[in-house]
């Protein structure tokens, strides 16, 4: 016999479980920990509500479409712009000010390079790159093929290679 989500202690490890990536999920789309927080408590408010309905094995599925369009929901008039903090630079010689100077300015570049990608492309990257999704996981987040998400990924790469070799052409 299937699990119930209605099982207050099925629902909780479900919560535990999911809730950082949901919450994750919705902060590399809009840059915003506490939008993202909010979003992610609300679809979990909302997996409650309809526990009946939704299988054991389609909570993730679930959750994530909520999430996605609660998001779609608050954000449809709006641009979207992302601090990426997570990306850290390999330490060098931090005694040197031309250095920092140098690796504060390219993290900076690498961060607005993220930032410009376009939603989906963007998202998929950091889902990837930051979090260790696989494609086939990232697809079924999104509700798209894993083909989608990896031509996304791959326009993803190709415009950030761009913009590195932007960056070191003109030696920013």
């Amino acid at each position: 016999m299937e699990k119930s989500v209605c099982e207050e202690d099925v629902y909780n490890t479900i919560y535990r479980e999911q809730f950082e990536k949901v919450r994750n999920f919705v902060y590399y789309k809009c840059g915003d920990l506490d939008e993202a927080e909010d979003i992610a408590q609300e679809s979990f408010i909302r997996l409650w509500r309809n526990c009946a309905e939704v299988l054991f094995n389609k909570v993730a599925g679930f959750v994530f479409t909520v999430a996605n369009r609660l998001f779609l929901d608050q954000t449809r008039s709006k641009k979207v712009a992302l601090k990426f903090e997570k990306a850290q630079l390999p330490q060098q010689d931090r005694q040197d000010p031309y250095f920092e100077l140098r690796t504060d300015e390219f993290r900076t570049q690498i961060e607005e390079a993220i930032a410009d990608l376009p939603e989906g492309q963007r998202e998929v990257f950091l889902l990837n790159r930051i979090d260790k999704y696989t494609y086939k996981e990232i697809a079924e987040m999104l509700g798209v093929s894993q083909t989608a998400v990896e031509k996304r990924m791959t326009k993803a790469l190709i415009k950030l290679r761009d913009r590195i070799q932007e960056f070191k052409e003109h030696k920013i």
